[in-house]
Parts: C-alpha cells; sequence; structure tokens
C-alpha cells in the first residue's frame, strides 16, 4: 500500500492570513465585554513595582563581600598548600 498525503487537510497559513475579516479571539471577546461595562483605569505602560528592598546598603557593600569572598579563598588555598592532609 502506497503512502498518500492529505494535502487538502493541511492548514493553509498565507489564505488563512490573507482573510479580510479576522474575528477577534474568545479572550480579546471577553476583555471588552468586560470593559464595555467597566472600563479599566489608565496605568502606565511598565509601572514601578516599587523598591525592592526595605533596607539600602551603601554602594561599595556588595563590593567589600566579593573582596572579603576572594580573600578568604585565597587564605583558604593558602592554608591547604602550606598544611598538607
Amino acid at each position: 500500500m502506497t503512502q498518500q498525503h492529505d494535502w487538502d487537510g493541511e492548514f493553509d497559513h498565507i489564505w488563512a492570513n490573507s482573510a479580510e475579516h479576522k474575528e477577534p479571539s474568545a479572550r480579546a471577546r471577553m476583555l471588552a465585554a468586560r470593559w464595555k461595562e467597566n472600563p479599566p483605569n489608565p496605568a502606565p505602560f511598565r509601572a514601578d513595582p516599587g523598591p525592592a528592598h526595605s533596607r539600602r546598603r551603601a554602594p561599595w557593600a556588595s563590593t567589600a563581600v566579593v573582596i572579603g569572598c576572594v580573600a578568604a579563598v585565597m587564605i583558604l588555598i593558602g592554608y591547604a598548600q602550606t598544611h598538607p592532609f
């Protein structure tokens, strides 16, 4: 038995995109109906989420932490080389 391709069953994107009338999605219809009765309040495109931390650190604090960790690792490696297990 030979394989047959059902080319008629495939969806033709070019044909679909060239349609004159495009129906809105279900979500778009739902929001349009909801907003007709109760329109949303205006909001900026990207609203400011507010401060990420309640406590502010000095700008050099994270640099000091990184340098301290690097120094601690260097001391640990030096100690491990001078005192073999």
